[in-house]
């Protein structure tokens, strides 16, 4: 009887590594790859998660050294700003 317990704690120890597992990033509940939803646990998770991007809730910490990209993102902020706003030299 030993042996067959030792046989599946075997098996089940094999099982779990083989299941891939990830913390949803809103609420830290275990979720598996082959979820739906995967890496967030529910829909609602990642809306919460879009919704933090969109509001900014989210930055890039490192500075950009490129000045071609620089001089890009620049141009992009100038064209939505309404002309004549006096904010850029």
């Amino acid at each position: 009887m030993r042996f067959v317990c030792e046989a599946l704690d075997s098996r089940i120890v094999l099982m779990a590594k083989k299941l891939k597992t990830l913390r949803c990033p809103t609420c830290r509940t275990i979720v598996l790859a082959g979820s739906e939803d995967f890496p967030f646990c529910s829909d609602r998770c990642r809306v919460i998660d879009l919704g933090k991007w969109a509001s900014g809730g989210y930055v890039i910490s490192s500075p950009i050294h490129d000045p071609e990209l620089l001089d890009e993102l620049e141009g992009l902020r100038d064209r939505g700003r309404p002309s004549g706003s006096g904010d850029h030299d």
